[in-house]
């Protein structure tokens, strides 16, 4: 600065100079002292004094301003890292960040973009101000427009006027949307943490703005402290949702270890159950208070095991075969069904009825029943097996005809049959059994089970599948159980029985006779039909070995015997008489001397009593030989008595 000699006036500008600094007067107040100065006729030098004084006064404004601002900058990035660190919540944090952006800058709009490393670009996470919907979804790929450049390059980039500027890979997109928003002016800055990019944080203006430097730094800062902050809650949020993962994995765990332990010690009262003697019906007990339904379980068949708490139903085909190719229970109508298997052999099936809903547990509990029931089912099957064979050999020695020179020992046949639960002492009916070969394998198995109700034996002997049971009415139990394996097996069954044997030794002949039997009814054509031999009439009669005469006689001529020896009448007479003269009433009545109307009332009343086709062929021939053997006993002179 030049000397002056005269000091009043300098030192005059110089202290309202100093005044306007203290004051923070505007920049128009610093130009009245060298005015004041000139208008005054102040020495040349003084003027120039006064204009230097006054230039440097205007440098410390500046310089003041600019600290100033500075301050006021750092205060509101000090404030915004304490609000940022305040916030927990990501979308909170973002859209703080965005709106502290907006204000710290002063510009129409912010907004936040962030990085999609699966997809490789960024994406439009939060704004403030915008009012377009299609710049609220804008995606930029990495290096197209200004952000997309920031994205890829983590540098900062500004632009006065962006629609014009050709610095940028413009892209339809992108600029139809930077359009319809009505930005110019954009400012855009890199969200790092350490040296990886998490986004873009931008500034923008719809009017044409250059940003300055100190613009482009405050955003920078901003941007730092802003990425720190959603790194902070992107951990705090996958702390959070670690927690609840940890959480649920503990409740998962502890559920599933709840599972295991009553999965075990279901298990061991099964096992426990099974290893004291227990069968199907008690394990389906169990089983049924365990899950607190009805159970009810199915052989292969269909046919029903055992039934708790629960009506009978029948076992759904489509969830049996649902689950036997599945491997799991499955639900069908309100009623879970599992299949009961062995390998892939179905064993039968179980359904639990009154729980449409069921846990994973009671679900798995619930097929563990199928897993124990098939090992009921295959012990129950070796079992019978065994149980079948000693039968069958048991049938076979009593069925075998004493060879010469060797005795048969009863008694060890007898207690033989006893542990089997068979009594020997008891009548005992033969029959035989006989169907299609394919079926054979079904009709064993269910004549055994037969056997085992009846409290009897069966097996296979000399090809035929037979049955002793104690019965002395073997005609009415071989037409009964025809009718009830036919129904089983689908298909014709034949039985042909004979008996019965007081005792074991005349089961041979007793056999013997039911295979005969069985002959005649498949000679008759008489398939899928029971009978014994006495309900094949004479056929029968000639068959059979020492064959019941007397039984066969009032077999056909029964009700007309009876009536007589009830009524004193001659009505077996009358009969007799009109088939010895040829069917001829006329002849008949000269026989028997009485009136042709006599004759045609008593053949109406034993028409009555034989059935209207007693004068059919072939009941004509039955009577006429009943007749006469009818004659014959009653002419044969008695047995003599020992």
């Amino acid at each position: 600065m030049a000397p002056v000699t005269d000091t009043d006036e300098p030192v005059a500008a110089l202290r309202r100079l100093l005044d306007l600094l203290a004051q923070g007067a505007p920049v128009e107040e610093f130009a009245r002292p060298g005015a004041q100065a000139r208008s005054a006729g102040a020495p040349a030098a003084v003027q120039a004094f006064v204009e230097e004084a006054t230039g440097v006064a205007l440098d410390i404004r500046r310089t003041l301003e600019q600290h100033r601002r500075r301050e006021a900058e750092l205060t509101a990035l000090f404030d915004t890292a304490g609000d940022l660190a305040a916030l927990r919540d990501l979308d909170a944090v973002l859209r703080a960040i965005v709106r502290r952006a907006r204000t710290l800058l002063g510009t129409d709009v912010a907004y936040l973009t962030l990085n999609d490393p699966v997809v490789g670009d960024t994406f439009m996470r939060v704004t403030d101000g915008s009012v377009s919907a299609a710049f609220q979804q804008l995606r930029l790929g990495m290096g197209e427009g200004l952000g997309g450049l920031v994205a890829q390059t983590a540098r900062p980039y500004a632009s006065a006027d962006y629609r014009v500027d050709d610095r940028f890979r413009h892209t339809s997109t992108i600029d139809s949307g930077v359009s319809e928003e009505g930005l110019r002016g954009i400012l855009g800055v890199p969200l790092r943490v350490g040296t990886r990019v998490i986004g873009v944080l931008y500034a923008a203006d719809r009017s044409v703005r250059d940003f300055a430097p100190d613009a482009v730094t405050l955003l920078s800062s901003l941007a730092d402290h802003a990425a720190v902050a959603i790194d902070g809650a992107r951990l705090l949020e996958e702390t959070r949702t670690a927690l609840v993962e940890l959480n649920s994995a503990t409740e998962t765990a502890r559920a599933q270890s709840e599972a295991m332990r009553l999965a075990t010690e279901t298990h061991d009262r099964l096992t426990d159950l099974v290893l004291r003697g227990g069968d199907v019906t008690d394990v389906a007990r169990e089983v049924a208070a365990l899950l607190r339904g009805g159970l009810v379980v199915h052989d292969a068949d269909g046919t029903e095991l055992a039934r708790v708490a629960t009506g009978p139903i029948g076992p759904p085909a489509q969830g049996v075969a649902a689950s036997r190719s599945g491997g799991r229970a499955v639900p069908v109508d309100g009623v879970w069904v599992c299949a009961v298997l062995a390998g892939p052999e179905l064993l039968g099936s179980i359904a639990l009825t009154g729980r449409a809903d069921l846990s994973d547990t009671d679900r798995r509990l619930f097929e563990r029943t199928g897993l124990v029931t098939a090992l009921l089912l295959l012990l129950r099957r070796s079992v019978a097996h065994a149980e079948d064979r000693v039968r069958g050999e048991l049938l076979s020695d009593l069925l075998t005809p004493q060879s010469p020179g060797r005795t048969r020992d009863s008694g060890s046949q007898t207690i033989r049959a006893r542990k089997l639960g068979v009594d020997l002492s008891h009548p005992h009916t033969i029959l035989v059994l006989h169907c299609d070969a394919a079926l054979r394998p079904r009709l064993s198995a269910e004549t055994a089970r037969h056997a085992r109700a009846l409290d009897g034996l069966a097996g296979l002997h000399e090809g035929h599948i037979v049955l002793l049971a104690p019965a002395d009415r073997p005609g009415e139990l071989a037409r009964s159980l025809a009718a009830e394996l036919g129904r089983a097996l689908g298909a014709p069954v034949t039985v042909g029985s004979a008996g019965p044997a007081d005792r074991p030794g005349g089961l041979p002949d007793v056999y013997a006779q039911a295979v005969r039997c069985l002959e005649a009814l498949h000679a008759l054509g008489h398939t899928g039909y029971g009978a014994a031999l006495g309900d094949l009439g004479f056929v029968g009669l000639l068959l059979g070995e020492g064959g019941d005469v007397g039984g066969y006689v009032h077999q056909v001529l029964g009700p007309v015997i009876d009536y007589d020896a009830q009524r004193g009448t001659e009505l077996v007479q009358t009969l007799r008489a009109y088939y010895t003269h040829g069917a001829s009433l006329s002849k008949a009545k000269d026989a028997l001397h009485i009136h042709v109307n006599t004759v045609v009332q008593r053949l109406d009343r034993i028409g009555r009593l034989l059935g209207e086709d007693w004068n059919s062929p072939a009941r004509a021939l039955e009577l006429q030989l009943a007749l006469r053997l009818h004659l014959l006993t009653k002419s044969a002179p008695p047995r003599p008595t020992a």
